[in-house]
């Protein structure tokens, strides 16, 4: 794995963990994640066209990720809601790039190394120690956090095909549009009319936006480069951080578990890197 791809996905990692603690520490998650989507799409849309090169082989890919990322924003907006997030973000972040690697060598007929394997272990194991299982882990929870897994997974295996017809940005407006277009309209019906969506439209929010829309342009860059499985489990490097963000912001403990965590995902990532 190149160099520039684990730089890319370290990143994406990193923007991944501050935007889901800005939306996690909205009042109002459901219409914060809303807002977040619609910002993000208009701000990059003149990106999006200058650097247009999208193919019309990249349309099915774009529409079964954009049902996957559909999925996931509804889902991680459950979890947040439900004040179980310490358990479901990070069993959802430590299955996906499981699951990513079972596929792509069970179904796809990828190839993985034994050390692409124990780095992608390594990580995962990493996450979800580094985070821990403090709370109840009832099968509410477990829902959610299995339902998260199987998106990214899905979203990120199905993206590793379809920029091989399109260029990274334009491909995630595309995958986008029809992701907020949607999510936008639920929530409005169920809301009785898009007032909430424009009051949860703040200055955290918009910066929320911006590193949701920069994350997954860094992870698309990414899989340009490399396989899906490495990028998968060092994007999922994200639950670590955002604990690193959590101490330092919020004040929260980290203790002996966290930093041994995080030692796991440190040796994953070497793994991985020199494979």
């Amino acid at each position: 794995m190149s160099g520039a791809a684990v730089l890319l996905a370290l990143g994406a990692a990193v923007l991944h963990a501050a935007w889901t603690l800005l939306l996690a520490r909205a009042p109002d998650t459901d219409a914060a994640t809303a807002a977040a989507l619609v910002i993000a799409v208009v701000v990059f849309a003149p990106f999006a066209a200058l650097s247009w090169d999208v193919e019309a082989a990249a349309a099915p890919y774009i529409a079964l990720s954009a049902a996957f990322e559909l999925g996931f924003f509804a889902s991680l907006a459950l979890a947040l809601r439900s004040g179980e997030v310490g358990i479901v973000y990070p069993l959802s972040r430590g299955v996906a790039p499981v699951l990513v690697l079972l596929v792509g060598v069970v179904a796809l007929g990828h190839d993985a190394s034994a050390a692409q394997v124990a780095g992608i272990g390594a990580i995962a194991s990493g996450v979800l120690l580094a985070r821990g299982f403090d709370g109840r882990a009832d099968a509410r929870d477990s829902g959610y956090a299995l339902a998260c897994g199987a998106c990214i997974a899905g979203y990120t295996l199905t993206d590793s095909y379809g920029l091989d017809h399109a260029a990274p940005v334009p491909y995630l407006e595309c995958v986008l549009v029809p992701t907020v277009l949607i999510y936008l309209g639920v929530l409005a019906w169920r809301r009785g009319g898009a007032a909430p969506i424009r009051r949860a439209a703040t200055p955290r929010i918009a910066l929320a936006a911006l590193c949701i829309f920069g994350a997954y342009a860094l992870v698309l860059a990414a899989l340009e480069r490399a396989p899906a499985a490495p990028v998968a489990a060092l994007r999922e490097t994200s639950v670590v951080f955002a604990t690193a963000f959590a101490a330092l912001v919020l004040g929260e403990p980290a203790g002996g578990r966290r930093v041994a965590g995080a030692a796991a995902v440190v040796a994953g990532i070497t793994l991985l890197a020199l494979a």
